[in-house]
């Protein structure tokens, strides 16, 4: 499954890639070094559901210039094996941390994208020896779901959950999302209407590829399963409002205000359980600060991670 784990792919957006296995699956993973040394420690880039290593193509770039860039495509996405078994973010966590020890060799600053943050912040409670540091765009966290639903209103839930549950309506409902009309609707409800990018520049159709192609991996029909059924579990993650204020590392957390998927005020509830986090509000930004506003994401990662780490 996927290429040679030796082999090297060189592409000038995402840097080279590579395969690495992990617990028998291929992962697909990039790395980017900068030309000169840095005393800044590596960052590892993780996409956010449903999306891949490209997503960070107006990053890496940039990123590498000042310190060495990874980035991977967590098990079930992107282009990593969409394997059929259950799914956590807990399992994602130790694959971002198994990662670290074994690819990058050193503690590492994890920088997430909603699903991408939760798995980031995972990795950081399991194994905060080999996390550095934290810079997330929007988190989710299912707990505030759970509790937020009215206790009325719960087993309706489960009831239209459930309704969806048979493999032939989830496979009917996969082959109807994965398809370029929706994925373009999906995304336009993703992104927000910040100034750097026109929205017309945002959803446009290497966006749409980048989502659209995964899904027509082998397996990936029995992944979206699995990944389905495991959301709903409720040891699914950790609670992320009880992890953070356990954290004792450097912690930037970034928020569109009109972020549709997780509005702003979970943000604003996360800003003061960490006195080590730094939370910022961004106008006009969606769920997907990085591609919708690369250059300004870019400068205030790297501005950051100079005050944070450089003595």
């Amino acid at each position: 499954m996927g290429t040679n784990p030796h082999s090297t792919v060189w592409s000038d957006r995402i840097g080279f890639q590579r395969d690495w296995i992990w617990r028998g699956w291929q992962i697909r993973y990039s790395f980017r070094h900068p030309v000169q040394p840095s005393s800044l420690p590596p960052l590892l880039l993780i996409h956010g559901f449903g999306a891949a290593i490209e997503h960070w193509r107006y990053n890496i770039p940039v990123l590498s210039q000042q310190t060495s860039v990874y980035a991977i495509d967590l098990l079930g996405f992107g282009g990593s094996r969409k394997a059929h078994t259950p799914y956590s973010a807990y399992d994602w966590g130790q694959q971002l941390s198994d990662f670290c020890q074994e690819i990058i060799g050193r503690p590492t600053v994890l920088v997430g994208n909603s699903i991408g943050s939760l798995a980031a912040l995972t990795a950081a409670a399991q194994n905060p020896d080999w996390v550095t540091g934290l810079i997330m765009a929007s988190l989710p966290d299912v707990s505030i779901r759970q509790q937020s639903l009215a206790p009325g209103f719960r087993p309706w839930l489960e009831k239209i959950e459930n309704a969806l549950a048979p493999p032939w309506l989830l496979n009917a409902l996969f082959k109807f999302v994965r398809r370029p009309p929706v994925i373009e609707k999906w995304a336009g409800l993703a992104y927000g209407d910040c100034a750097e990018r026109p929205q017309q520049a945002k959803i446009d159709s290497e966006l749409v590829e980048i989502i659209a192609r995964p899904p027509q991996d082998t397996g990936a029909e029995a992944a979206f399963q699995q990944l389905f059924h495991s959301v709903r579990q409720p040891h699914f993650a950790p609670a992320a409002q009880a992890i953070l204020p356990t954290l004792e590392m450097p912690i930037l957390l970034l928020w569109g205000d009109q972020d549709r998927f997780i509005p702003c005020r979970f943000g604003k509830q996360f800003a003061g359980l960490n006195p080590r986090l730094t939370f910022q509000l961004w106008t006009g930004a969606g769920h997907c600060l990085q591609d919708e506003c690369p250059d300004r994401f870019n400068q205030i990662c790297l501005h950051w991670l100079q005050q944070q780490f450089t003595k």
